[in-house]
């Protein structure tokens, strides 16, 4: 059955329902066309099922989360801003609190809530939301958008629209339903795609000992990621990255907030290798570590070398870190020399981890690449070469750190894409404005 509305929002993401409800609140008749049997299905997951929804820092701050990229944003954030989906989560009920790190989670610790919250509100403004719905492509005549093709094994349909607003997201976690179908359909239209690849992902290492410390947490500590780098006939040592945080040990390597912000940064070459460097005591100078090594020593004089340091590091560290200095468990901390010391304060300050690479593209949190913004207005989220489409989202060549900037800018661009879809689908001589 073939339908028409003003505004087509393809993709019940965080930034589809937002561009959905925008466009409704702007007086826009609104379709929603969500693939899947629910909308928010991603959301439901992210921030392990709490949902970091957004960050409490100024927008300058929040550009610097997304790289180079981030000045795109500043005309979206200047419209619709953290403070801003604070207010309407609380509006439905949701209200929202702030935590380490300025970032902000729902009250309840439920990313549930947070989706049922934004489906109440797309709902409450008379969006109609058609769910199992897959979109076959865009209907486009002479630089121009109508409408969506969409599957029926009935009959072939379509529903026709004023303006379209791609937010199908990128191609992780595919169960959700980013499955990367909208980068066809903008390449169709003429649009350039950056080359998609995992960011926000897991590192995998070949090293035995780091599997065998799964599920071990090591808060607040200081890690490297580096890479060997070609540069004629000799080989460098580049360092990628240095952040501060949270790590995770995992059956297949590393991942928590530092690695996943770090992840995209790694692109290991055909005879390369890359490793992250771990500082255990990252508050400690070599000196003062080696001071209080030398104090733990004393205490436990009699005791073998992992037992001297008992105090220094969680118990399922200790031999993985001995191993690296090259000493022996069995030595007696009354036998450890200078040099081994030395050697131990250097291991702490720089424990090796080997890198093979990334965990798949469908378990990146986040898919770096897109459509390219340089084709995209950033004032209106609207295509630069196909009047009435609009992008929002993950879709579009943009990504950030963790802690809350990715769904900020999910929220952002999806409500200003769905505003100006509404407005200038006005001026065209929408259907019910």
């Amino acid at each position: 059955m073939n339908q028409e509305t003003d505004v087509l929002v393809i993709g019940g993401g965080p930034a589809g329902l937002l561009a959905a409800l925008s466009a409704a609140r702007a007086g826009a008749g609104v379709i929603l066309a969500e693939k899947n049997k629910e909308t928010g299905r991603k959301l439901r997951i992210t921030g392990k099922g709490r949902c970091n929804v957004t960050n409490i820092g100024d927008t300058r701050s929040f550009v610097r989360n997304y790289g180079g990229q981030g000045r795109f944003l500043y005309s979206a954030f200047s419209r619709f801003f953290n403070q801003d989906i604070r207010s309407l989560l609380d509006e439905a009920g949701v209200p929202t609190k702030e935590e380490r790190g300025g970032r902000v989670f729902p009250v309840s610790d439920r990313a549930l809530d947070v989706a049922a919250a934004l489906e109440k509100l797309v709902a409450d403004v008379g969006v109609k939301v058609i769910k199992n719905c897959r979109v076959q492509g865009l209907i486009i005549d002479d630089s121009e958008v109508s409408g969506a093709l969409v599957y029926d094994p009935w009959d072939s349909s379509r529903i026709s629209a004023r303006a379209v607003i791609i937010a199908t997201g990128g191609a992780s976690y595919p169960l959700t339903g980013s499955t990367g179908d909208g980068y066809a359909w903008v390449k169709d239209a003429g649009h350039r795609v950056v080359d998609i690849k995992p960011a926000l992902i897991p590192l995998v290492s070949p090293d035995p000992w780091v599997w065998g410390l799964s599920g071990l947490t090591l808060k607040n500590v200081g890690v490297s990621l580096w890479k060997t780098e070609a540069d004629g006939d000799s080989t460098g040592i580049v360092k990628l990255d240095d952040l501060r945080g949270e790590l995770l040990f995992a059956h297949f390597g590393v991942t928590g907030p530092v690695v996943l912000s770090m992840s995209r940064n790694l692109e290991i070459e055909e005879k390369g290798s890359a490793w992250i460097s771990i500082d255990m005591k990252p508050a400690l100078s070599h000196e003062v570590l080696d001071n209080r090594i030398v104090r733990d020593f004393q205490t436990h004089n009699r005791k073998l070398l992992a037992g001297g340091m008992i105090d220094l590091l969680p118990k399922a560290m200790i031999e993985p870190v001995i191993a690296q200095t090259g000493m022996d468990t069995g030595q007696r901390v009354s036998a450890v020399t200078k040099a081994q010391r030395q050697k131990l304060v250097e291991t702490l300050k720089g424990l090796i981890v080997n890198i093979s690479g990334t965990r798949p593209l469908e378990e990146a949190l986040v898919t770096a690449g897109g459509v390219s913004l340089s084709e995209i207005d950033p004032k209106t989220m609207e295509s630069k070469l196909v009047r009435g489409l609009y992008f929002a989202g993950e879709i579009m060549d943009i990504d950030g750190l963790t802690g809350g900037y990715n769904l900020q800018a999910a929220f952002s661009t999806g409500w200003v894409a769905g505003e100006s879809a509404a407005l200038s689908g006005a001026d065209r001589g929408m259907l019910t404005i």
